[in-house]
C-alpha cells in the first residue's frame, strides 16, 4: 500500500511517519521537500499533480494553517490551506478511489455551554482559523471521497514548542504565573492522533462503511490553568528548580489576554463514536502530558 503524507514536520506529520510505517510505503512531504515533489499548499493546485505523480492508495493530510491569531490578517492564505488545498486533495482522491485522512479543530464549533460536542452538534466557528477549517471539512464531505476526519483539540508534541514548555519555562523565571481557567478543553498528544489514525485507516480497509468525521481527543478535561499547573507540580516532583509557588499560580478569565482570534471557552468532545468503531481506549489527558514532560525534561 502506497500512502503520501503531506505535512510531515509539523507535530502530528512527525509522528504519523512512524505510526503509518507499517501499514506501507510512505512518501513523506512538506512545502519545502527537494526533488520533483512538494506540498505546497499555498498553491493548492500545485498539490494535484503531486498526487497523481504518487498515485497513492491513502493520503494523510497533516498540513494546516494553524497560527489562529495571524489567520485574522491574512484569511486569503488561512483558507487555501485550510479549505481549497483539502478540496483538492479531496478530488483528487475520488479521482483515484483513494481514502483521505484529514484533521479539524475544536475551533468549528462556538464554545458555548458546557456539554461536549458531537459530531453532528451544530457547528458555529468564531474566528478565521475555525471558518476556514470547516469549510475545509465541508469540501471533503461534498467530494464523495472515501474519507475520515479526525476533529482534535489543544494538540501538542514533545518537539517543537508547545503550552507545557512555555509554563515550565515561566515557571522556573517567575514567582507568579496568570493561567487562563474559563477554557475548558483536552490535551491531546501528537503522538496519540499518530497511532488513532494508523488503527482507524487499517480498520476502514475492512470497512470502508464506517467513513466519516470522528472526535479524536484524550480522555477528561481540564482548563488551561489546570493544565499548567499539572506541568508544574510534575517539574517540581522531578526536580526542576520551580521559582512559581503552587499558590501563585492564579486562574484568570479569558478577557485578561485579548487576542485578535476568538477562542472557544467550551472544547469538550465527545468520543464515544470514535472509541465504539475502531474499538479504542483513550488514555487521560495526564497520561500523555506525563509521558511528553518526561521525554522533554530527559
Amino acid at each position: 500500500m502506497k500512502i503520501l503524507l503531506l505535512g510531515k514536520n509539523g507535530q502530528v506529520g512527525w509522528e504519523l511517519q512512524r505510526s503509518l510505517a507499517p501499514l506501507g510505503e510512505v512518501i513523506a512531504l512538506d512545502f519545502d521537500s527537494p526533488g520533483p515533489l512538494t506540498a505546497d499548499f499555498s498553491s493548492p493546485e500545485s498539490l494535484a499533480a503531486t498526487v497523481r505523480a504518487v498515485a497513492p492508495q491513502i493520503i494523510v493530510n497533516a498540513a494546516a494553517h494553524t497560527a489562529v491569531d495571524k489567520a485574522e490578517s491574512e484569511p486569503d492564505f488561512a483558507h487555501a490551506l485550510n479549505a481549497a488545498s483539502p478540496a483538492v486533495l479531496a478530488r483528487e482522491a475520488k479521482s483515484l478511489g483513494a481514502w483521505l485522512m484529514h484533521y479539524s479543530t475544536d475551533y468549528v464549533f462556538d464554545g458555548s455551554g458546557s456539554a461536549p460536542w458531537m459530531e453532528d452538534s451544530p457547528t458555529g466557528p468564531l474566528s478565521v482559523y475555525g471558518r476556514t477549517k470547516l469549510e475545509g471539512e465541508q469540501a471533503i464531505r461534498a467530494s464523495g471521497c472515501h474519507h475520515l476526519i479526525f476533529r482534535t483539540s489543544w494538540v501538542y508534541a514533545a518537539r517543537g514548542g508547545n503550552f507545557a514548555k512555555t509554563m515550565l519555562r515561566l515557571a522556573q523565571e517567575r514567582e507568579r504565573l496568570t493561567v487562563i481557567d474559563d477554557q475548558i478543553g483536552s490535551p491531546t498528544g501528537a503522538d496519540l492522533l499518530a497511532d488513532l489514525t494508523a488503527h482507524a485507516l487499517r480498520h476502514v480497509q475492512q470497512h470502508p462503511e464506517v467513513a466519516g468525521t470522528y472526535h479524536a481527543v484524550a480522555q477528561g478535561e481540564t482548563s488551561w490553568h489546570g493544565y499548567a499547573a499539572h506541568v508544574v507540580e510534575f517539574a517540581r516532583a522531578k526536580g526542576v528548580p520551580i521559582k512559581v509557588a503552587a499558590d501563585l499560580i492564579v486562574p484568570v478569565p479569558t478577557s485578561t489576554f485579548p487576542t485578535p482570534a476568538k477562542r472557544p471557552h467550551n472544547s469538550r468532545m465527545n468520543t464515544g463514536k470514535l472509541r465504539g468503531t475502531f474499538g479504542v481506549n483513550l488514555p487521560g489527558w495526564q497520561a500523555g502530558v506525563d509521558r511528553m514532560l518526561t521525554e522533554v525534561l530527559g
